[in-house]
């Protein structure tokens, strides 16, 4: 049984989050807080397993109690966030203090809004959370020898892929090969975390567009919502977001792109799986790697949850698994054929 506390300052939203939270039989509402000063008496009367908490609440906001949760006593958090744009770059600033997962409050009230919120708690409770440390200044990554024409490089990521994309895309230069990913987060978010990642990492980062031309030096965000993200063309490629029914549970899903680009790339690119629950990916990955592409896989060890990367593994589709650390030395230092070669 999963023990639950639930921290928001909106006692509706308290017992909308609690009804949706006991429909699942392998859950525990355990207690409710009102505001941080009340969610740490409770945590520590309480022991729970996994936290829900609220982003903007009074005496202490959620990001403040967070980063203290992650100090001092770090235990896995799911963020309830509104649909702003205040909210959601909260939120990411959440994803990258430690939360494991957020999740949207509906915006029209009832509690099938919330119907995510019992597997992202499941998730949670599964979680390897760590002690936050802050990463020591990094230099910026060298620019490669020559700027990639007509390569590509595809990432998916769900659970924890906030903290592992910020980790990869670090280290790529400002001429990395054109990269494409998808990453589960809810529709309001991606264009804050695109931007977010624009400002940290070296190479432009945006939310893609439909036919936008995949260049060096550019990493496209599938957008959250009601397309898939996938790579289409030849010698040139470019994105395309195209109107589908969820696949593998997901929409955008990390199988569609995985699967377009190894129809359109092939050897010519390579992909990665990250952190995540479920397998969305495994069987595109595997498609990848039965084109020509290179594959790799985040490791167990450092994965917050071993979920999507185990099941590409177990399929085939990892060529190598790696930390998290050196996944962009894999990914550049990949031999993958240009346009030319391939064909």
């Amino acid at each position: 049984m999963i023990r639950v506390l639930i921290v928001d300052d909106s006692a509706t939203m308290r017992s909308l989050i609690a009804a949706v939270l006991r429909r699942d039989p392998e859950i525990e509402v355990v207690g409710q807080a009102g505001d941080p000063l009340e969610a740490r008496q409770a945590i520590k009367d309480l022991n729970p397993d996994v936290i829900t908490l609220d982003v903007e609440m009074p005496n202490m906001n959620g990001i403040e109690f967070l980063e203290k949760i992650m100090r001092l006593r770090p235990m896995p958090v799911v963020m309830v966030s509104t649909l702003t744009v205040r909210g959601a770059e909260a939120t990411l600033t959440a994803l990258e203090l430690g939360a494991v997962d957020c999740i949207a409050k509906p915006s029209t009230g009832g509690v099938d809004g919330f119907g995510e919120l019992p597997a992202k708690v499941k998730a949670a409770a599964q979680a390897r959370v760590r002690a936050r440390v802050a990463p020591a200044p990094a230099a910026a990554p060298p620019m490669l020898p020559r700027a990639p024409t007509g390569q590509v490089i595809a990432i998916g990521s769900s659970t924890g892929g906030v903290e592992a994309l910020i980790a990869i895309l670090g280290r790529f230069p400002a001429n990395c090969p054109a990269t494409v990913i998808t990453q589960h987060m809810p529709a309001s978010f991606t264009a804050s975390f695109a931007a977010r990642l624009d400002r940290l990492c070296p190479p432009r980062v945006e939310e893609a567009s439909d036919g936008a031309p995949l260049e060096a030096g550019r990493v496209y965000i599938a957008p959250g919502g009601e397309r898939h993200l996938e790579v289409v063309g030849g010698a040139t490629l470019r994105c395309r977001l195209a109107a589908g029914e969820p696949v593998s549970g997901h929409r955008p899903s990390v199988d569609t792109l995985f699967r377009s680009v190894a129809k359109a790339a092939g050897p010519r690119a390579a992909g990665c799986i990250l952190t995540g629950m479920g397998r969305d990916g495994a069987q595109g990955l595997l498609e990848m790697r039965r084109a020509g592409a290179r594959t790799f896989g985040q490791d167990e060890a450092t994965c917050v949850v071993y979920g999507m990367p185990r099941a590409a593994f177990e399929a085939g589709a990892v060529e190598r698994q790696a930390p998290l650390e050196r996944l962009a030395g894999e990914l550049l230092n990949t031999p993958t054929q240009t346009a030319s070669e391939a064909r």
